[in-house]
């Protein structure tokens, strides 16, 4: 089970990189080149979300992508450091706002959850399977793809005329 794993700083340009990333890996661990669109997509729409999220609360680690190639399947991590409803910290934000401390501070109770419900509506209409799992230390959205054979995929036909290299 080869793993590649990808960290970049909560910045909306760093998401490009990332797909492209995922698409290479994807191609490598054999997935069908029909749904690569796909795997860009649904990478760009989670790791969005994960900066969004960072950035909404002020969260400066860095946003994590694992690309993970398994026997039939290619899964990508896509993980934030958002605590999830219930946490301590959740909970300590909800008792200060409702004491009436902060209230010149940023409401971090709100993430525009329908921009957030919508974005995983789009990743769940690109992926064979996907789970999201919110945790005390941020959450996760895992996405899952089926592979061929397990062999690399064919080389694009600008590689094979020599205009490409090929990794």
């Amino acid at each position: 089970m080869a793993t590649v794993e990808l960290r970049f700083s909560a910045q909306p340009e760093h998401v490009r990189t990332a797909r492209l990333v995922a698409a290479a890996v994807a191609r490598r661990a054999g997935v069908d080149e029909a749904v690569l669109d796909e795997v860009r997509l649904a990478v760009g729409e989670a790791c969005s979300r994960a900066v969004g999220l960072h950035r909404t609360h002020g969260i400066s680690a860095p946003v994590s992508v694992a690309l993970t190639e398994e026997e039939k399947a290619f899964s990508i991590e896509v993980g934030d450091s958002v605590p999830g409803p219930g946490s301590e910290s959740d909970v300590s934000g909800a008792r200060s706002r409702a004491s009436g401390a902060g209230l010149d501070e940023p409401d971090h109770g709100h993430d525009g959850e329908g921009e957030d419900d919508m974005g995983l509506a789009v990743i769940s209409g690109l992926v064979d399977d996907m789970e999201v799992r919110p945790g005390a230390a941020g959450g996760v959205i895992r996405m899952s793809w089926p592979t061929g054979d397990g062999a690399v995929a064919a080389p694009p036909a600008d590689v094979i005329l020599g205009t490409t290299p090929w990794p």
